[in-house]
């Protein structure tokens, strides 16, 4: 019954050997229940999708088999790409919006992993067996529902890392062939064409030049739900700057009483010892304004960057775009790909010494 939770992957840098590899999809998770007339979509955080894409529930009802649990992404395609942007459009509030958007930009429904079929409970099934199972049940789907391509070839994975990126693919996901599927645990493995991670914006600081966004905060949940400060995303054209001062003033918090704030003793010297906080003093910073703008930490965002430094960004964060399908507490630092030692010898060809 819903909700469930979809299994989840982790980043590493490279495709791992003897697994079934699959594209990354850029879309929304979705897990489909189906029971005879009724369909269910369920977002990754369990809440329900299916009032925003009226037109997948027909066609899941003509394409899943009468009984089923389905795991997949929904996507929408404009152009031969796939349109994040588009997809985003669709949580909107009114059903007049919602009902012209799925005439206009229809989505479609690309399905990966059985969960149950008539009375079975797959869960505990190999992905190896889920997926036979998956391509009979799915044998004579038609669009907009899609089986996704799978392969247990790496050398066709690694062809569809690179030729993917072009239709507006992440990358590549990889799963053990003896997998068997538990929700919201990271079990498998995904290969992204550069490092990304959903983070929460915890506040914001002035441009130098006025009034308007210079940088956004960011932040991710440790081990102890506890929200850390991991840097900053700044890359905005002047004009988005300060579309962002009006975007962002709901989440304003009182700056003389932020102490509901995850980050409200940042002005504690003493409180930077135990966590991260924005404001950390440094030989840097010297006598630069550090106050930011407190936000309640409700938004989720996409960013790219180069490498961590022990917990934080090691350079200023690239903005990809918001994630409204994501809550912020499911922004943790285990969605981040645990680096790999490398011997610096080798780096500086001093191998043998």
């Amino acid at each position: 019954m819903p909700p469930v939770k979809p299994m989840l992957a982790k980043s590493v840098a490279r495709i791992p050997p003897g697994m079934q590899y699959e594209a990354k999809w850029d879309g929304f998770r979705a897990i489909v229940h189906r029971d005879g007339p009724e369909v269910v979509v369920g977002s990754r955080t369990g809440k329900p999708l299916t009032r925003y894409f009226p037109e997948l529930v027909a066609a899941l009802l003509d394409n899943l088999p009468e009984r089923c649990v389905v795991d997949g992404e929904i996507v929408i395609a404009h152009g031969g790409r796939l349109d994040f942007d588009r997809l985003t459009e669709r949580i909107h509030p009114a059903a007049s919006r919602v009902a012209a958007l799925a005439e206009r930009t229809p989505a479609a429904f690309v399905a990966f992993d059985l969960l149950a079929l008539g009375d079975e409970a797959l869960l505990d099934t190999p992905l190896s067996e889920r997926r036979a199972a998956l391509e009979e049940a799915l044998r004579a789907s038609a669009p907009p529902v899609h089986l996704a391509p799978a392969t247990t070839d790496a050398a066709l994975a690694q062809e569809w890392f690179s030729a993917y990126e072009g239709a507006g693919l992440d990358g590549v996901v990889a799963k053990p062939l003896d997998l068997p599927y538990r929700p919201d645990a990271r079990l498998m493995y995904k290969i992204k064409h550069e490092q990304t991670a959903d983070v929460v914006v915890g506040g914001y600081r002035f441009h130098k030049s006025g009034p308007v966004v210079g940088s956004l905060l960011l932040g991710l949940y440790d081990a102890r739900g506890v929200l850390q400060h991991v840097g900053v995303c700044a890359a905005f054209p002047m004009k988005r700057r300060a579309e962002l001062v009006t975007e962002l003033e709901p989440l304003r918090t009182d700056p003389d009483a932020p102490t509901g704030h995850p980050w409200a003793a940042w002005a504690d010297e003493s409180a930077h010892e135990g966590a991260r906080l924005p404001g950390a003093p440094s030989r840097w910073s010297g006598k630069k304004d550090l106050s930011w703008v407190p936000l309640r930490p409700e938004l989720v965002i996409e960013v790219g960057y180069d490498h961590m430094e022990g917990d934080r960004f090691r350079h200023t964060a690239q903005f990809k775009r918001p994630r409204p399908d994501r809550t912020p507490e499911t922004c943790t630092y285990d969605q981040l790909e645990e680096v790999v030692r490398y011997d610096l010898n080798e780096v500086l060809g001093l191998t043998g010494t």
